[in-house]
């Protein structure tokens, strides 16, 4: 089976090296010092701390994992992958006007990795994704949703 491409901008990809040698570096050490240290309590049996802080190594180990994945496959957005400015590509930040309640959104479009819709990164693999990739200022895109049908209109795309 072949693993998935990740884009990531370059941002993106300096957070989840960033992340990565955090966990390594820190996050075990200070995990393995609070197993060291419940097991000081003597019985693990009923130690709720020891408990605690295995699974926070479980969650450490797994992350590490999937970060390491991630990177192995990642292949980096360049600034110089889309000569063509006015085309909504990865990396680019897209203004969208709602047609029906007239709001006005700013993404950026990310690859999975990285989108995050609480810093207003959207994935290319998401059906907003999906409708813009391609398009140029002045499109007017559909998204399919489970209440139907929503409209926008590209206003811009920019770096």
């Amino acid at each position: 089976m072949v693993d998935k491409e990740v884009l990531l901008t370059p941002e993106g990809l300096k957070k989840l090296e960033t992340e990565l040698d955090t966990l390594k570096s820190v996050k075990r050490r200070e995990v393995a010092e609070r197993i060291s240290a419940a097991l000081e309590f003597g019985d693990i049996s009923e130690n709720s701390e020891y408990d605690d802080a295995k699974n926070e190594q479980a969650f450490i180990e797994g992350r590490i994992l999937t970060l390491e994945k991630l990177l192995r496959n990642a292949r980096l957005i360049e600034e110089d992958d889309d000569l063509d400015e006015t085309v909504v590509s990865l990396g680019k930040r897209i203004t969208l006007k709602d047609l029906e309640t007239s709001d006005i959104f700013e993404y950026r479009l990310v690859g999975s990795a990285e989108a995050d819709p609480a810093e207003a990164k959207i994935s290319n693999e998401s059906p907003v994704g999906q409708a813009i990739m391609g398009k140029t200022s002045g499109a007017i895109v559909e998204v399919e949703v489970l209440d139907g049908t929503l409209q926008y209109e590209i206003l811009k795309v920019a770096r």
